[in-house]
């Protein structure tokens, strides 16, 4: 058992490299491999205090001023991250996904906590909600971000704010409820009743909430792959919108309303069970029902990285209240499951070339009096992300 926890410590130690490279500083240099270890390794508990102690460093200060106090610049980290992931699960085939997590907290004064919508539980709850980019293909998906939503508790309070430690650019809201213009909609002059005419474009008609734009569309059965319980199919239908996104203006009596922004494909699904969800796509015009089902039912591998992040990587677990110190945690908890999705594709990659062999040499001792069809050798799905001795304590 020893020395197969040291042969992935030891993998991993060469697969850090480039990240490494990156943060420069010496120190920073030996607690990055410490501390991806740390959330890799034994232990139901991945905050600082209980890692320091399993990698026997004595006191903790030194993880904890290299995650929330230490000087040093994320970016070029999470660059290295982005190349790392393109080279396992980048090309023509994969998909982008944009979602969120929510991480349920106690307290007041942790960054971004507050009472607002859990998506992981279906409900309000006390609560930090992180927005996640991943990168997918097949069924290997790679976390690339993670940045915390700041509900309006914290974005109408500055001070809070800078207790926090959160930078400036990040201190803004999102509007609350989403609508949407048909993309056909005209930007014209606005009639005014009396005084000045106006000096800015309106828009021909008022926007409208996403589900009402979907209510006459024509809606299909799809069938977008097979589960362990048959075919997964839910109703779908689109329309083409332009997302009320853009800078916001007053329009008749109506007061302020943003105005249209972008084109996209506005998406609706009503699934067997009765629940109606809605999505957004920038996908290009032509984008047939069928592929667009396809690539947003996709997004359902990221709530699995969202779930194995926590239950294996503690992204959950930091303890600490601060900005910094949350983002940093989580990106060393992406750079953590990029690594163990590595193995994963290393094992899954031998394994096929094992089959490959396996019915070469199958073939090869035949006799030539007796032919036999030659069956696939297609490798099988890709293996379970990887735990065995990662969470298992040495001997």
């Amino acid at each position: 058992m020893v020395r197969r926890t040291s042969d992935w410590r030891d993998e991993l130690g060469r697969w850090l490299k480039p990240f490494l490279d990156r943060l420069g500083h010496k120190a920073r240099r030996q607690m990055c491999p410490l501390y991806v270890s740390g959330l890799i390794g034994p232990g139901d508990r991945k905050s600082i205090q209980p890692m320091a102690k399993r990698l026997a460093l004595g006191e903790c200060d030194q993880l904890h001023h290299f995650i929330a106090a230490g000087v040093w610049d994320a970016a070029p980290v999470e660059t290295e991250l982005l190349i790392q992931a393109d080279r396992l699960v980048g090309g023509d085939d994969a998909v982008l996904v944009i979602d969120d997590t929510a991480i349920p907290k106690k307290g007041t004064h942790s960054v971004g906590v507050g009472a607002q919508y859990a998506s992981a539980l279906g409900k309000t709850a006390n609560c930090q909600t992180l927005v996640s980019l991943t990168l997918a293909r097949g069924e290997v998906p790679v976390m690339l971000g993670l940045r915390l939503f700041l509900p309006e508790s914290w974005t109408s309070n500055q001070a809070r704010l800078k207790r926090a430690g959160v930078p400036t650019e990040y201190r803004t809201g999102i509007p609350r409820h989403l609508k949407v213009y048909p993309a056909d909609v005209r930007m014209i002059w606005p009639i005014a009743k009396r005084g000045r005419p106006r000096k800015r474009h309106v828009p021909d008609i008022l926007s409208i909430p996403a589900e009402d734009m979907l209510a006459n569309a024509k809606w299909r059965t799809i069938s977008w792959r097979t589960g362990t319980k048959g075919k997964l199919k839910a109703r779908f239908a689109a329309v083409r919108v332009r997302v009320a996104d853009g800078p916001p203006q007053r329009i008749r009596d109506k007061g302020q309303q943003h105005l249209p922004g972008d084109e996209a494909w506005l998406i609706g699904e009503h699934r067997m069970s009765g629940e109606k969800k809605y999505y957004l796509a920038n996908l290009p015009a032509k984008t047939d029902l069928r592929t667009l089902a396809a690539t947003i039912k996709a997004r359902w591998i990221c709530e699995q990285a969202h779930q194995q992040l926590k239950e294996e990587l503690g992204l959950d677990h930091f303890e600490g209240r601060s900005w910094q110190g949350l983002h940093r945690h989580a990106l060393m908890t992406m750079i953590a499951y990029a690594f163990l999705q590595y193995r994963r594709l290393k094992t899954a990659r031998r394994e096929k070339k094992n089959q490959r062999a396996a019915a070469a040499t199958d073939i090869a001792r035949r006799a030539p009096g007796h032919p036999r069809t030659h069956r696939s050798t297609t490798a099988a799905a890709m293996p379970a992300l990887q735990k065995m001795d990662l969470q298992r304590k040495a001997a």
